[in-house]
């Protein structure tokens, strides 16, 4: 097990790019953090960064290997593996962004080696933080159908990768946390409408339990969407992800203008967390108490490879029509 300090933790970010400099931030402000570098191969966005924060900049990670407690990996995916391995296979914890790893194998690999060297890995799929989804958590009773949206106009960043792998993955992971059974199958159709990857997706997934989930996600609207639906027992609740609001609707009475409905509406109250500062802060935490992370190295796992199947019927439901 890698010893830690007893003060605060050493802290470095690999990859200072648009979602980068805000993990830097938060690093940097967080008690029990001392950001001591961010690294990045572009030097100018690195010495700018370093120089707000009063850190290293470092064009090399392996500089930093050894020489910091924790790292947040928030580099283009084909960089994953490489880089978290090597931080976790010195003894250095890691965060790494979603999705883990380009692969299965490569996410396996990176578990197994936490696991032999009692290195926290987590993944970085945010939305397990957002204040409506941890107003919901507790609420959730053996759900029977969730359906979800995530709708964005299009940008050139993320478009490396197609929609299921930029935009989906978050409620991938989602609907997997919520239903909390294996996936016994799943189908999935999809269309490249700006970008020569797929833009637009949607996927019907089946778990074991019975429960069914619905998600959509597209990168070609003029708005930005993000809401989720869960219908259980005598209930249902939707969530709106970008606003960070949760209503709950159940049997009883409520009436709308004129309308009498047979329906009892309830607007749960949902704190204003900052949702990176409660992903960070729970990583750093999971180091300092020893406990597992709460997006773990196998949940990533569980995320990416329901992502590639739904990315593979994507591509056989495309090429046949």
């Amino acid at each position: 097990m890698h010893e830690q300090p007893t003060d605060r933790l050493r802290t470095a970010v690999i990859g200072v790019g648009y979602l980068g400099k805000f993990h830097a931030q938060k690093l940097a402000e967080i008690p029990g953090s001392e950001l001591v570098a961010v690294v990045d191969v572009d030097e100018g966005a690195r010495e700018s960064l370093a120089s707000d924060l009063g850190v290293d900049a470092v064009g090399d990670y392996r500089k930093l290997i050894g020489a910091v407690d924790a790292v947040s990996v928030v580099v283009p995916t084909p960089a994953h593996f490489e880089i978290a391995e090597a931080f976790l296979d010195s003894g250095t914890h890691v965060l790494v962004e979603k999705p883990i790893t380009e692969t299965v194998e490569q996410a396996t690999r990176l578990i197994d080696t936490a696991s032999r060297r009692g290195t926290v890995l987590q993944v970085g799929h945010l939305e397990r933080f957002n204040p409506a989804v941890r107003a919901l958590k507790p609420l959730l009773d053996n759900p029977r159908f969730v359906e979800s949206v995530r709708i964005a106009p299009y940008q050139e960043r993320g478009t490396d990768v197609d929609v299921v792998l930029d935009l989906m993955i978050h409620d991938i992971d989602l609907v997997q946390y919520i239903a909390g059974s294996p996936i016994e199958r799943l189908e999935a159709v999809g269309a490249a409408v700006i970008t020569d990857k797929p833009d637009v997706a949607n996927a019907r997934i089946r778990f074991e339990s019975g429960c069914i989930a619905n998600v959509t996600a597209s990168r070609t609207s003029l708005k930005v969407e993000r809401k989720i639906r869960i219908f259980q027992h005598s209930c249902y609740f939707s969530a709106d992800l970008h606003q960070k609001a949760v209503a709950v609707y159940r049997k009883g009475e409520s009436t709308i203008g004129a309308l009498k409905l047979p329906i009892a509406i309830e607007q749960l109250e949902c704190d204003d967390g900052d949702a990176l500062r409660l992903e960070i802060e729970s990583f750093l935490q999971a180091i300092r108490d020893g406990t597992p992370a709460l997006v773990s190295g196998e949940d990533g796992r569980q995320a990416l490879e329901t992502a590639i199947d739904i990315i593979a019927q994507v591509q056989t439901w495309t090429a046949s029509h």
